[in-house]
């Protein structure tokens, strides 16, 4: 019974479901230990990173947005435009690659205040503004071109090809970058105001607004980052592919979504770690790993498995949620939604 006890209230904490990610992480790479030979070598493991450094770059982004309640389909658009744009120029234009880079990234840092913006003072339905612009940034990348454009810039083909060498492993630049935008994402969730403003909008927008929090202003930059995590995933993906194409990253968008809700992060915000995205970025790979070392089963088993993994954590959040609320003196959870409580105040 204590036993018993001590889960059901571990499982109102809000780094519970976190550690169910981590656990689960644990498991599938205990699995795939025990079925393949070789599973567990560390370069197949670091090959995780290499092989979905833009999808955590993007999903980065993406967990901002969805702890300030809010969501973005717009980012695998985002993505294909950057690369698209960025071919072109680079190819046609012959730009400096410096300057390109900074060009797609102030583009897609725009293109998601926009977003934002419209949300916040029209006051439009996050999921209606983010799609027309998946719609719009898709459009944009035929009217570039409806045929894929090669990047043989000397910049870009070094990024591609350089290996950063320890040990007898290497990962690529990718990687680097990636994990450097983890690290400042943490600490812009962690340990700044505009953190602390996320969650407590994730929470409750009105009491948000009612402690004097500067509402349309996150809401704003909020989305702006999400934009500009999605160029730079794009970037990353340029470096990755070595070419920009109207038809990459199609359904990236629902990845980065997954990636985030099976890190931890509760769908209608205030409440999750944007270090858990790290391993819902991981359990991804992992699936995608299992399936290639099995070779029998198709790649669609991969959107299966996930489709799977998000049945199972979102029904657990929902239980959660109504557990904490049920927790809750009476009359407590309007005023302070499970959410708010247990992103702002740790928070603050």
């Amino acid at each position: 019974m204590m036993l018993v006890s001590s889960l059901r209230r571990a499982s109102h904490a809000p780094w519970f479901t976190s550690m169910v990610t981590v656990v689960l992480l644990v498991i599938m790479l205990l699995a795939g230990a025990a079925g393949y030979d070789g599973f567990l070598s560390p370069q197949v493991m670091l090959n995780l990173l290499i092989d979905n450094a833009f999808l955590l770059v993007v999903a980065i982004g993406m967990s901002f947005v969805i702890l300030s309640g809010g969501i973005d389909l717009s980012v695998g658009s985002v993505l294909a435009l950057t690369t698209m744009v960025a071919a072109f120029l680079l190819q046609h234009w012959h730009w400096p690659p410096l300057l390109v880079m900074v060009t797609v990234l102030l583009m897609g840092a725009g293109f998601g205040a926009a977003m934002g913006a419209m949300i916040h003072y029209f006051k439009l339905q996050a999921f209606i503004v983010t799609l027309a612009g998946m719609f719009l940034a898709r459009g944009l990348c035929y009217l570039i071109s409806i045929d894929s454009i090669t990047i043989d810039d000397p910049f870009f083909t070094a990024m591609s090809q350089t290996r950063i060498e320890f040990a007898g492993l290497f990962i690529s630049p990718s990687v680097v970058i990636a994990l450097i935008v983890l690290a400042v994402a943490i600490w812009m969730a962690h340990g700044t105001r505009f953190g602390r403003a996320v969650y407590a909008i994730g929470g409750s927008e009105s009491s948000a607004m009612l402690m004097g929090l500067p509402v349309a202003r996150t809401k704003v930059l909020v989305y702006a980052f999400s934009g500009f995590c999605a160029s730079v995933g794009g970037l990353l993906f340029s470096f990755y592919m070595l070419s920009g194409y109207g038809l990459h990253a199609q359904g990236v968008e629902l990845d980065a979504i997954a990636a985030v809700v099976i890190g931890g992060t509760l769908l209608t915000g205030g409440y999750g770690y944007v270090a858990g995205t790290l391993t819902g970025v991981l359990i991804l790979g992992v699936i995608q790993t299992l399936i290639a070392f099995d070779g029998s089963l198709s790649s669609w088993w991969t959107k299966i498995f996930i489709g799977a993994l998000l049945f199972v954590f979102c029904v657990a959040q929902r239980i959660i949620s109504l557990g904490a609320l049920r927790g809750k003196p009476a009359g407590s959870a309007k005023a302070a939604p499970v959410g708010a409580s247990a992103g702002f105040s740790k928070l603050s």
